[in-house]
């Protein structure tokens, strides 16, 4: 997608500081982390959110997935971490291009989302 921020950040007109990358999948750090080791696994095809991932899209998620704990662990989070999709308005997703955060550090990361039903 041509006005798609993580689009731009792939092909190299925005620049990131870059985790990782390969041919299909890019991972690099957060412009506002939330806590020491905060970065993003992202797909390099466009897909927008998980709403609109196909079976096709099977490899490369996957791909996603089975990175996030080496990089975690060479950014700092050796004791777990946490990875979190956003997804669509109710998910609070801000940038439409599927992407993970990973999210940890040295210290116990704060409690999951406490629902508090209207």
């Amino acid at each position: 997608m041509e006005n798609c921020i993580f689009c731009k950040i792939v092909r190299g007109e925005i620049p990131s500081k870059k985790v990782y990358e390969d041919d299909e999948i890019l991972a690099f750090h957060d412009i506002q982390p939330v806590a020491p080791v905060h970065f993003l696994v992202i797909p390099k095809l466009h897909i927008s959110s998980l709403f609109e991932v196909e079976p096709g899209h099977q490899a490369v998620l996957g791909k996603c997935l089975a990175v996030a704990g080496k990089l975690a662990r060479e950014q700092g989070a050796a004791d777990g971490f946490r990875t979190i999709i956003n997804t669509g308005r109710v998910g609070r997703q801000e940038v439409y291009h599927v992407h993970i955060h990973i999210i940890g550090g040295p210290q116990t990361l704060p409690p999951m989302i406490v629902w508090r039903g209207q």
